[in-house]
């Protein structure tokens, strides 16, 4: 098995009749999601998604791929193709399209209609192509073929990619339910009959890798709906990703069921389920869904609200309902169902939601307690079934954290892929498949992009790192005034504090420290600004972290007068 070195420089010259794939997402992450394809100087995009922040990323909104390796090639993209509608595989979109907002979107009828929705916010009108399971495309030079697959949204699409320098296979996310609600199910004889044409490499779904067996059918968490809808007595508040229609359809039905109408909460909630209803993926009964503010005239044992928040999201709409900032007040003997799983790296998140919700006497349901989530990703039992079908004669695991990806390329080798065809990169490691064999060529910049209010990639790791300090140690300010000649103090210092624990009292200790230094240096000569800020900056921080063992941001003002 191949992984990429720390030391990798830039990609070699791609070979003639070579086919290139860098993934500048969704590699060692659960998330954003997009993997770059090149053939004889044209591009082909599969997915751009988004990353959702961590704690440790303070004030950011979204991660992005990052787009640098293909800025200056924006003409050579042929389009991006979309497997799927989850934000971690459209939500970068409109990023992408604002350095060049003709590139055609290639995807199913729901795909295409969530990213058109999302597209309208950020005034882009897009060039769209629909396509479906057993469309095959040309797009430039690349052979597209679309083939479906089952996952937990609607119309999810794997795409057979085929150029002279052989065939790739992306799978998207994908899972093999045999009994999906929609009744369509993954392809198996699709893949099994490019499996006979040669899948020269194939890029799989990771996710679940490390899970052994099968996920079980989506329509298994019908029954526990119903045993939770028919012991409630009060409201039903479910918390689910907005783009899962599947079970929203699920609570849909279970609310009908029990005579409980339906209201969404949440703008990317309405929107979504608005446009899964009019295309006909969400059936709806007449009368079930009504407006969230005729709710106040429903008794609380008629009531289902919909939102978001399954991920603890901190402005979301369950998450302000648990810290009582929304306008839903959770109340004794409300049941809140959390239909989703646990995406790695939120679990300290939504366990602060599950007690803030529990805290205000809500009887809470989740994965821990209930069979009310089913993954969309294919586990172990699925993946071995899957590579006996397709037989690829190289191997790239995608869509996953490191653990996930090794655990998916072992699967691949038990199946009987030689271990030197099965390549494990990460973010940014081109992967160049020359006459039959993938191997990696070396890496480009693939860093994290953050979207903070309305900047994108102007916040970087400093910044963050910043943030922290200020978030856990707090600041400190310190103003002084001296004479521009001497260097001699006038006025101050004046030391504040805020967030750091520190009462201002206390810096009456380190005040005449302070006072000393400047004027042992203004003796010396020093009258520069920056160096006395330095100094200051030297002695207030050696004296808090001996007196309080604390690290603050220390902020020092020197005014020449």
């Amino acid at each position: 098995m191949s992984h990429p070195h720390p030391e990798l420089g830039p990609p070699s010259k791609l070979a003639e009749g070579g086919l290139r794939v860098t993934p500048l997402g969704g590699l060692g992450e659960i998330g954003r999601n997009m993997t770059v394809f090149e053939y004889d100087g044209r591009l082909l995009i599969v997915d751009c998604g988004v990353l959702f922040p961590e704690e440790e990323q303070p004030g950011i909104d979204l991660i992005l791929p990052d787009f640098t390796s293909i800025r200056d090639r924006l003409d050579d993209i042929e389009g991006i193709v979309l497997t799927h509608g989850h934000e971690d595989h459209i939500g970068g979109v409109p990023y992408l399209l604002r350095e060049k907002a003709d590139i055609p979107l290639i995807g199913s009828k729901l795909t295409l209609a969530l990213i058109e929705a999302k597209l309208q916010e950020h005034r882009i009108r897009p060039y769209t192509l629909e396509v479906a399971e057993g469309h095959r495309e040309r797009i430039g030079p690349f052979d597209c073929e679309f083939v479906a697959v089952n996952h937990s949204i609607p119309d999810a699409l794997a795409v057979a990619i085929r150029t002279p320098a052989g065939m790739v296979v992306h799978t998207g996310d994908f899972k093999m339910d045999q009994l999906p609600l929609d009744g369509r199910l993954t392809d198996l004889h699709a893949f099994a009959r490019l499996s006979e044409e040669g899948i020269d490499l194939l890029l799989s779904d990771s996710t679940n890798a490390e899970v052994p067996g099968f996920v079980p059918p989506e329509r298994d968490i019908s029954n526990v709906l119903r045993q939770v809808f028919g012991s409630a007595r009060k409201r039903i508040i479910v918390a689910s990703f907005a783009s899962h229609i599947h079970r929203i359809q699920q609570i849909l039905d279970a609310a009908h069921e029990y005579g409980r109408r339906v209201a969404f909460v949440g703008r990317s909630m309405v929107r979504n389920m608005g446009i899964a209803r009019d295309l006909g993926y969400l059936k709806v009964p007449p009368g079930l869904v009504v407006d969230v503010k005729t709710l106040d005239d429903l008794p609380d044992g008629e009531v289902v609200l919909v939102c978001t928040g399954s991920q603890g999201e901190p402005m979301a709409a369950l998450s302000r309902m648990a810290n009582r900032d929304h306008q839903i007040r959770i109340v004794q003997g409300d049941t809140v169902i959390l239909a989703s799983s646990l995406i790695p790296g939120n679990e300290n998140a939504v366990y602060r939601v599950i007690n803030g919700l529990t805290r205000w006497g809500a009887n809470v349901v989740h994965k821990g307690n209930a069979k009310v989530h089913v993954s969309g990703h294919a586990s172990a039992g699925e993946l071995l079934y899957f590579y006996n079908i397709c037989r690829p004669r190289n191997l790239m695991p995608v869509h996953g954290e490191w653990r996930h990806l090794r655990a998916n390329a072992e699967l691949g080798a038990l199946t009987g892929v030689p271990h030197d065809r099965i390549v494990i990169a990460e973010d940014g490691v081109a992967v160049d498949l020359v006459e039959g064999k993938a191997k990696i060529s070396g890496k480009v910049q693939a860093g994290y992009v953050y979207v903070d209010g309305l900047s994108v990639g102007d916040v970087g790791e400093p910044a963050l790192k910043d943030r922290k300090i200020l978030g856990d140690e707090g600041i400190i300010s310190v103003f002084v005034v001296v004479d521009s000649s001497t260097g001699k103090i006038t006025g101050g210092p004046h030391i504040q504090a805020r967030g750091s624990g520190i009462e201002d009292s206390a810096f009456a200790e380190v005040a005449p420290k302070i006072t000393e230094v400047l004027e042992r240096t203004a003796q010396d000569g020093v009258v520069e600004p920056h160096q006395l800020q330095q100094l200051i900056r030297r002695t207030l921080g050696k004296w808090v972290s001996d007196t309080y063992r604390r690290r603050p941001m220390i902020l020092p003002v020197v005014v020449e007068v």
